[in-house]
């Protein structure tokens, strides 16, 4: 018996049809990765497998007494809990046990009844039989291969940034050891060193898993099996990512020449309907008809289109484009120490550093968001810079892509913000849907497409490839290697910035 089975399932996000009669078997052992373009719903699957999101229609079936751990980016920390207490939240049930032991003696020292000794001895059995005496080591293990030991174990979760915050909530639910992992881009967060870590544990990991992730290097590493969604379809392929998508190709391009052909015959029969329906053929058009509504038509293929992301360039003329001096970043206390650098015009810089150093507060002084502690940093006469920020928040999310951006560039028509929109990869079908309702890929395409929309000659991106696919990753990096301008790039992914950017600086070396 499959441990999840999926049966004809259905999903509509506004007007667009994520799924269709879609069904999938999940496996024992079943080392799973969900693929598809920014929007087919990957995310949507994994709140619907959780119940966070009901389904239109079909069924969703679970293995009986299956231990489900989801990870949830925005779980409620009650409280002013400690990393520490949050952690040992996860071994809550022993620690009921435990408290109920003491409550059996106390009572057993008032009665002296038999029976209480006993249900004591079968409870100290359990937390014998489990790893109740070795949680806070296992606790700091963990907390160490995943990097929050550096944070402070101490430290309240409500003073955590929010990458420290999703370390922890990945930390406590791999301690909880559920049958079944489902994982919404758990490397988003994670530098190099603990997705290696994460990347032994997943491979290690007896149960099964079902995760999202846009870094294909990390994907490859865990999986066993992919699910890629297209064509309203859900699609499993045995192997990792490689083995799968060589798969996939050869589907993809089978599935088109049947869809071609379809669409073919459904031409011919329509223009004959059209000419013949008021004529003396009438009754035959509407036969021709009638079959025509009883086909089966296969859905449209998902754009084919690659994104053409293009940032244009604004000329200035001068040697450096930035500089620092004695530059103290940070909120009441100080992050770095001093920051000393120069950064030549036309460079690309990639910074690097671990979560919670102080990268995106550096872009955010630097661009004026925060203001520094102490020090100054100058820019020549004539900068235009450009930001892109990794947190995908909107002063009002009720709006379209296509109003925001008309908003943002009023002199800009509908048409031509249709075509920005195109070229960063937001299906035309999108531009009127609410950015609330978008996926984070596509709610990211937006943010991207308002950066091709005006000129600049210094370009800050904060983490600008983790939500996207990896055609609008290659369209991306593309963009950085032909900007004529500076950009300063905070990525995770090394393997997307080392070889198109001139310089890497590693601000673990500006520690205080």
């Amino acid at each position: 018996m499959s441990l999840l089975t999926i049966e004809h399932l259905t999903q509509r996000f506004g007007e667009k049809i994520l799924y269709e009669d879609a069904s999938l078997r999940v496996n024992k052992g079943d080392h799973m990765g969900l693929t598809g373009q920014n929007g087919v719903g990957k995310s949507t699957l994994v709140k619907i497998l959780t119940g966070e999101i009901l389904a239109d229609d079909g069924s969703i079936t679970w293995q009986n007494n299956t231990k489900i751990g989801y990870l949830d980016q925005y779980v409620e920390v009650i409280g002013n809990s400690t990393i520490n207490e949050f952690l040992h939240q996860a071994y809550k049930e022993l620690y009921e046990i435990e408290e109920k032991i003491n409550e059996l003696y106390t009572e057993y020292g008032e009665t002296s009844a038999d029976k209480l000794l006993e249900r004591a001895g079968n409870l100290q059995t359990q937390l014998d039989e489990s790893d109740f005496y070795q949680i806070d080591p296992i606790i700091n293990d963990l907390a160490n291969g995943l990097g929050i030991e550096a944070i402070g174990l101490d430290r309240p979760m409500n003073e955590l940034s929010g990458g420290q915050r999703s370390k922890v909530i990945l930390a406590k639910l791999l301690l909880e050891e559920p049958d079944v992992l489902l994982l919404d881009e758990p490397t988003n967060y994670l530098d190099d060193t603990h997705i290696q870590w994460l990347i032994d544990y997943l491979n290690d990991f007896d149960g099964t898993f079902i995760l999202v992730s846009h870094d294909y290097h990390f994907l490859n590493a865990v999986t066993n099996c992919i699910c890629d969604i297209e064509f309203g379809k859900l699609t499993k392929y045995t192997g990792n990512v490689e083995k799968s998508f060589a798969q996939k190709e050869q589907n993809k391009e089978s599935y088109l020449k049947q869809y071609h052909a379809q669409q073919a015959k459904i031409e011919k029969a329509e223009a004959y309907i059209r000419k013949y329906k008021a004529g003396n053929r009438a009754t035959m058009a509407k036969s021709r008809q009638k079959q025509l509504d009883r086909v089966e038509r296969m859905a449209p293929p998902g754009s084919l289109m690659k994104p053409q992301i293009h940032f244009p360039y604004k000329p200035i003329v001068a040697s450096l484009a930035l500089i620092t001096d004695e530059l103290v970043i940070g909120y009441n206390e100080p992050l770095l120490a001093p920051i000393n650098l120069s950064v030549h015009s036309g460079e690309k810089v990639a910074i690097k550093g671990f979560n919670g150093i102080g990268k995106s507060t550096l872009i955010k002084t630097l661009t004026g968001r925060i203001q520094p502690i102490s020090g100054e940093y100058q820019y020549p006469a004539n900068t235009k810079i450009a930001y892109f920020s990794q947190d995908l928040t909107w002063e009002n999310d009720y709006l379209t892509p296509l109003a925001y951006l008309s908003d943002c560039f009023p002199k800009k028509t509908v048409k031509e913000i249709r075509t920005y929109l195109a070229k960063c990869g937001l299906p035309d079908k999108l531009v009127n849907q609410q950015l609330r309702l978008l996926s984070g890929g596509e709610q990211t395409k937006v943010k991207l497409s308002e950066l091709t929309m005006d000129s600049s000659n210094l370009i800050f991106l904060d983490e600008p490839t983790n939500h996207i696919d990896a055609a609008a990753k290659d369209s991306l990096r593309q963009a950085i290697q032909q900007y004529q301008g500076t950009i300063v790039i905070v990525s995770h992914e090394e393997e997307f910035y080392t070889d198109i950017t001139d310089r890497v600086i590693n601000i673990e070396e500006m520690i205080r």
